[in-house]
């Protein structure tokens, strides 16, 4: 084996080594990370339904009736009634012709993006798109240019520019980092020819933003221009896995070419039962958005009444940019010393010299608990 150490020394050196914390119970607002009652504010669990007993008493029903393991792959005999059902429930959801299920959403976007382009073809992303986008570009052989963030006029210079093969334009529905929302409708103009698609992964917008939680497309109104939608199911959903929405074609095409698809075991049927279920909640869960923008306002107003300089984001991901690697931690551990969960993102996760807190609100939160975070806050800083 060869040496690792060098690296490993390297990481810890830059305040850029990585750890694992230990946590017990069920997600919320209040958990137990190695052995430490804390007060968590770095879930995706947006809605609060990832400990939603209505959702698990579904995925215990669906245990007695499907077992716990889908046993092979969806072509072979992984594909089972809750996984169609969830797909063409998912599919009516977004407005589309059909949905596909991925086992995460890492997976759902290598899959797609290697399967509609190649060598020759390019890939036009977002400077700040989620990772697995980057890879999954790298992945599929085609050229990838990037544009300045959220900056629709860098874009069509890319696309001007690029006259030859397919052109998939890929970009965050809302920013995971940022919490920030992609300019939707102007995307949609420039990416309207036979020769280019726009790709939107909304993994953080679904269930929380737009009609019923539709996402940021339908927060846009410009829902049904979008080519490809990806979203997850492992964070407003509360459960687990990732879909794709399109058109019969899309699907079609993606059973047939999608290597991360044909080629993994499907999902539990018992978590699709549970997230059919967590679906119908989600529809109905406007009381819970309208309590997460809430929150959302009253830590905005207040961090400005004390201060702290937040970015522009009106979504439940609200980071705090506090400079280096080093600062980032030295306040994370401070929290966490109070009492407070609260990750220190780092390079490469972001931008060299863009180290923060990145602070996520849930709907299960109450304003005592955002009231303590920033009394925490205040102190740290």
């Amino acid at each position: 084996m060869f040496p690792l150490q060098d690296f490993l020394k390297r990481q810890q050196a830059a305040d850029l080594y990585r750890t694992r914390r230990v946590c017990e119970g069920q997600q919320g607002p209040r958990q137990r990370c190695d052995g430490k009652e804390m007060l968590s504010f770095c879930s995706n669990d947006y809605l609060g339904l990832a400990a939603n007993p209505e959702i698990a008493e579904s995925m215990r029903k669906a245990t007695e009736r499907y077992g716990v393991g889908s046993g092979a792959a969806h072509l072979v005999n992984g594909h089972s009634h809750a996984h169609h059902a969830l797909e063409e429930e998912l599919a009516d959801f977004v407005g589309r012709e059909r949905a596909l299920l991925f086992s995460t959403g890492y997976m759902a976007n290598l899959g797609t993006v290697s399967a509609l382009v190649e060598r020759g073809d390019f890939v036009i992303a977002d400077k700040l798109v989620h990772a697995s986008l980057i890879d999954a570009a790298k992945l599929s052989g085609a050229r990838l240019q990037r544009y300045l963030h959220n900056e629709p006029d860098a874009l069509q210079h890319r696309l001007v520019n690029t006259t030859s093969g397919k052109r998939l334009v890929v970009t965050d529905g809302v920013f995971s980092m940022d919490g920030d929302i992609a300019p939707l409708p102007e995307l949609v103009s420039l990416t309207r020819d036979d020769q280019t698609a726009l790709l939107v992964d909304d993994a953080h917008g679904f269930g929380v933003l737009g009609k019923q939680g539709r996402g940021s497309a339908d927060q846009f109104g410009c829902h049904d221009d979008i080519d490809i939608l990806m979203g997850t199911l492992g964070k407003a959903f509360g459960t687990f896995g990732a879909f794709v929405a399109g058109s019969n074609d899309l699907i079609e095409t993606l059973i047939q070419k999608s290597r991360s698809y044909i080629y993994t075991t499907a999902l539990p049927a018992a978590v699709v039962e549970a997230t059919r279920t967590s679906l119908r909640l989600v529809k109905q869960a406007d009381d819970r958005r309208e309590k997460l923008q809430q929150l959302i306002k009253h830590f905005r107003s207040s961090a400005k009444q004390l201060g702290l300089e937040l970015s522009g984001s009106q979504t439940p991901i609200q980071p705090l940019v506090l400079g280096t690697a080093e600062q980032a931690l030295n306040v994370s551990q401070q929290l966490e010393q109070a009492g407070i969960l609260v990750t220190a993102i780092r390079p490469p996760t972001v931008p060299e010299g863009s180290a923060r807190l990145r602070i996520t609100f849930s709907a299960t939160h109450t304003e005592q608990d955002v009231d303590q975070l920033l009394l925490a806050l205040e102190q740290c800083l």
